[in-house]
C-alpha cells in the first residue's frame, strides 16, 4: 500500500483519520492561509487544502497526501478562531436562533504523478435561542478558544445547538472520512480490506 501522509498537525484531524485503522504519518504544511481578494469561502478552502497537500508532498515522494482546511461562515462572513472568552462569547451570542455552515476542504494528493482529488463538504449548524448566561457559562467550561465558530461539538458544545445538517459528523470536526474513503478507494485502497 503507498504510503499515507496526512498533512496537518491538528490532533483532531489525526483523531479522525485514526477510525480509519490505516498507518500514516503526520506531516506540518508550511503555507500562508491569508484569504485571497474576492476570494469565496469555497474557493478558500479548496485553495488551502490543495496548498497543505502540494506543501507536504514535496518531502514525501511517492505517497498519498491528505490536505484539509475548514472555515466556519455566518451571514456570508468568514469567522475565525475567538481566541479570547470575551470574542468567544460575542461569537456564539451572534449565533444564537441562526445558522453557521462549516465547510471543510479535503485533497487527495498523488505525489508520484502529482495528481489530486478535491472536494468541499457543507456542514450546517443550526443554534438554539442562548442567553448570555448560558453563553458564557459554555465558554467557561469548555474554553473554545481555539475552535473556528468557538464551540466542540465533540463535547458540550453539543448543548448549544437545535440541529445538525450534513453528510458526514466528522466533517465538522475538521475530515469529511465518508469522502475520504472513496477517494481512497479510487486511488486502490479499500480501507476495510486492509483490516485484512
Amino acid at each position: 500500500m503507498k504510503k499515507i501522509v496526512l498533512g496537518s498537525t491538528s490532533i483532531f484531524r489525526k483523531q479522525i483519520l485514526e477510525k480509519l485503522n490505516l498507518n500514516f504519518k503526520c506531516d506540518k504544511p508550511d503555507i500562508d492561509e491569508s484569504p485571497l481578494p474576492d476570494e469565496t469561502p469555497e474557493q478558500l478552502v479548496e485553495r488551502l487544502a490543495i496548498g497543505k497537500a502540494k506543501e507536504v508532498a514535496k518531502g514525501h515522494p511517492d505517497a498519498l497526501i491528505i490536505g484539509s482546511d475548514q472555515v466556519a461562515v455566518h451571514q456570508g462572513d468568514i469567522l475565525g478562531k475567538p481566541g479570547t472568552e470575551e470574542n468567544a462569547i460575542k461569537q456564539l451570542l451572534r449565533f444564537s436562533g441562526d445558522k453557521v455552515t462549516f465547510l471543510t476542504s479535503l485533497c487527495l494528493y498523488n505525489s508520484t504523478d502529482n495528481s489530486y482529488d478535491v472536494i468541499v463538504e457543507p456542514f450546517h449548524v443550526y443554534f438554539r435561542e442562548l442567553s448570555h448566561a448560558q453563553v458564557s457559562a459554555y465558554v467557561r467550561a469548555e474554553q473554545p478558544l481555539n475552535c473556528a465558530g468557538s464551540f466542540k461539538s465533540e463535547g458540550l458544545g453539543i448543548c448549544l445547538f437545535e440541529r445538525l445538517e450534513g453528510d458526514d459528523p466528522n466533517s465538522l470536526v475538521g475530515l469529511p472520512l465518508i469522502r475520504l474513503t472513496k477517494l481512497l478507494a479510487n486511488k486502490g485502497i479499500d480501507v476495510l480490506a486492509q483490516q485484512a
